[in-house]
C-alpha cells in the first residue's frame, strides 16, 4: 500500500489508472470537531464510490478533496446515523434542482431494498418528499432524486452478506453489530454494513467489538480500517478490546471514527491512525 497526500491546491480526481484507491474526507468520531466524520470514497479506473455522507460530509468533501456534493455520481450509506447520512439530503436537493431537472442524470445509490425503506421513511423523507409540486399532490420518493443500483444477497450465515460488482469495484456488504449496545449478535442490531473491497481492505464500518467478524475476514485482508473509541460499553469498538488482537492483525489495521483526543492514545503495534486528505493506493 501507498499513501498519498493530495496537494492543498489540487481536486481529487474521481478516476485513475486502475488501482483500488480510498480518499477518506473524514476519520473521525460523530462529535469530532477536529477531523470531521468517517466518510470516505473508493476509486478505481473510471469508477468512484461515495460510502456514507454525513452531516459535515459536503464541508469535508470541499475542506479535503476540493469537491462539491454535485460533483459525486455515486453514494453507499451505510446506516442511519447523521455523521454517516446527515449529509444525503444536501446532496440530493442539489442534484435534482441544480442538474436532474435541467434534463441531467441522477446520482446512482448502491442500497439493498430494505435498508432502502429505512433510509427513506425514517430519515431522508421528512425533508425530500415535499417539493414544488406537493400542493397539486405529487410527493417525491427516493427513486425521484437516484437512481438505485441493487446489490445481491449471499448468506445469512454466519452473517448476512451481500454482494456487488459496482463498475469495477467488487464489494462484499456485512451487517456489523453497531447499536443498541444491548444487542447481543448482529441479528438483533438496526441495519449497519461494513465492507470488504476487492477481497482486500477491509473497512470494519461502524460496530461494536466483534471478533466473530474479524475472523471471517481479517487473515484474507491485506489492510484493515478499524472503528475504534478510547473507553468500554457503548456501541464502537473499544481501543482496549483490539488490543487484544494478534499482532499479525494490529501490523495491518489502521484506525479511524476516533475521537479529538487520540493523539493521547497508544495504540503501539498497530498501523496507525487513518489520516483524512490522502490517497490510499493498493
Amino acid at each position: 500500500m501507498k499513501i498519498e497526500t493530495l496537494p492543498a491546491d489540487q481536486k481529487l480526481a474521481l478516476k485513475n489508472a486502475g488501482a483500488l484507491e480510498l480518499f477518506w474526507i473524514g476519520v473521525g468520531s460523530a462529535a469530532s470537531k477536529k477531523n470531521a466524520q468517517s466518510n470516505f470514497l473508493i476509486i478505481k479506473g473510471d469508477a468512484h464510490l461515495l460510502v456514507d455522507l454525513g452531516a459535515l460530509g459536503p464541508l469535508a468533501l470541499l475542506q479535503t478533496a476540493r469537491l462539491a456534493p454535485t460533483d459525486i455520481r455515486n453514494i453507499l450509506p451505510t446506516h442511519s446515523h447523521a455523521d454517516h447520512i446527515g449529509g444525503m439530503e444536501e446532496m440530493f436537493l442539489l442534484w435534482r434542482y441544480g442538474s436532474v431537472k435541467k434534463g441531467g442524470p441522477k446520482p446512482k445509490c448502491v442500497v439493498n431494498e430494505h435498508y432502502q425503506e429505512v433510509l427513506w421513511d425514517r430519515s431522508l423523507r421528512g425533508g425530500l418528499e415535499w417539493n414544488e409540486e406537493a400542493g397539486r399532490g405529487q410527493l417525491l420518493s427516493f427513486t425521484d432524486y437516484c437512481d438505485v443500483v441493487r446489490p445481491t444477497w449471499k448468506t445469512q450465515q454466519p452473517r448476512e452478506i451481500w454482494t456487488i460488482d459496482f463498475e469495477g469495484i467488487r464489494l462484499e456488504l456485512f451487517r456489523t453489530k453497531h447499536v443498541p449496545e444491548t444487542a447481543t449478535d448482529w441479528q438483533s442490531s438496526f441495519v449497519s454494513f461494513g465492507l470488504m473491497i476487492d477481497g482486500r481492505v477491509l473497512v470494519s464500518g461502524d460496530t461494536r467489538f466483534d471478533r466473530d467478524l474479524l475472523d471471517l475476514y481479517a487473515d484474507r485482508a491485506e489492510v484493515i480500517f478499524h472503528d475504534v473509541q478510547f473507553y468500554s460499553g457503548a456501541v464502537h469498538t473499544p481501543l482496549s478490546d483490539l488490543k487484544t488482537l494478534p499482532a499479525k492483525w494490529k501490523e495491518k489495521m489502521h484506525l479511524y471514527h476516533y475521537a479529538d483526543n487520540y493523539e493521547a492514545q497508544d495504540i503501539a503495534g498497530f498501523a496507525g491512525w487513518t489520516q483524512r486528505g490522502v490517497r490510499y493506493l493498493f
